[in-house]
């Protein structure tokens, strides 16, 4: 697979209307498989690093998750190249990939992957659902008896049970609405803390279809995609702007406090 073969794919993958071109640097790096250069629209690929071309494709869509990131964001470097939005970005690309023929998923091909991330999922990610279930059946009860006797239902998590209120609450709400215990409690957790049914219903028909918590957070943030680059701008800088007055108000404050001192 050479330059244009991989970008011809990339294309296929997902069209995007501002150019980049991919670059083979004919070399081994043992530090990155692969970078993007957001000045020049450059994906670049130590073709060298790779034994197949299903393991440079993935490095590749990788990078061109990073141009169409970068396009979307108006242009804009982000603090934190890796966001939520990255990954849900570049895991759908994978999965188009892999839709269209074009990229082969190991970890659904390998017996010995299925068989081992069967086990993982019935063995731990089920046990471990269920049991965070249990516990927010018998908080639950706690709750109930707190009420009972009027006593502080925080209290009685914090200070007896030494547990965080937010761990509480999402096991209690997990109960209540339901959940799937073979989702795992990580899923459990952020699902129960979704408060529109229509947006928990998304992040659960995601989650069952592989996505990560973190990947689903970044698909329900899927609309701001579609926005005019020049809108996002236009939001982050309102954004911004807003952070500096608030943060120019509490200078300003700590500013007359070390005055009177």
């Amino acid at each position: 697979m050479n330059q244009d073969q991989v970008k011809t794919i990339l294309l296929e993958v997902e069209d995007c209307s501002s150019p980049f071109t991919v670059v083979f640097s004919g070399k081994e790096n043992k530090k990155v498989n692969g970078l993007y250069k957001p000045d020049t629209a450059e994906i670049l690929l130590h073709n060298r690093n790779f034994d197949s071309d299903n393991q440079l494709l993935y490095t590749a869509l990788h990078e061109y998750a990073h141009h169409l990131h970068y396009i979307r964001r108006g242009g804009l470097q982000q603090a934190r190249p890796h966001t939520q939005e990255f990954w849900a970005l570049f895991h759908g690309l994978v999965q188009k990939a892999q839709s269209k023929g074009l990229y082969k998923n190991i970890f659904e091909t390998e017996p010995e992957f299925i068989d081992l991330t069967k086990t993982i999922k019935e063995n731990c990610l089920l046990a471990n659902g269920e049991i965070m279930l249990e516990f927010g059946r018998l908080l639950a009860k706690a709750s109930d008896l707190c009420k009972a006797h009027k006593a502080r239902f925080e209290d009685y998590i914090e200070r007896v049970l030494g547990l965080p209120r937010a761990t509480a609450t999402a096991a209690v709400n997990a109960v209540a609405i339901g959940l799937d215990p073979g989702m795992g409690w990580d899923s459990l957790r952020y699902v129960a803390g979704i408060h529109d049914p229509e947006e928990r219903g998304k992040a659960i028909e995601a989650l069952s279809s592989g996505a990560s918590p973190a990947a689903v957070k970044g698909i329900l943030r899927s609309a701001e995609a579609g926005q005019d680059p020049a809108d996002r701008l236009f939001k982050e800088k309102e954004r911004i702007e807003k952070t500096i007055r608030n943060l120019s108000e509490r200078l300003e404050e700590i500013e007359r406090k070390l005055a009177e001192i």
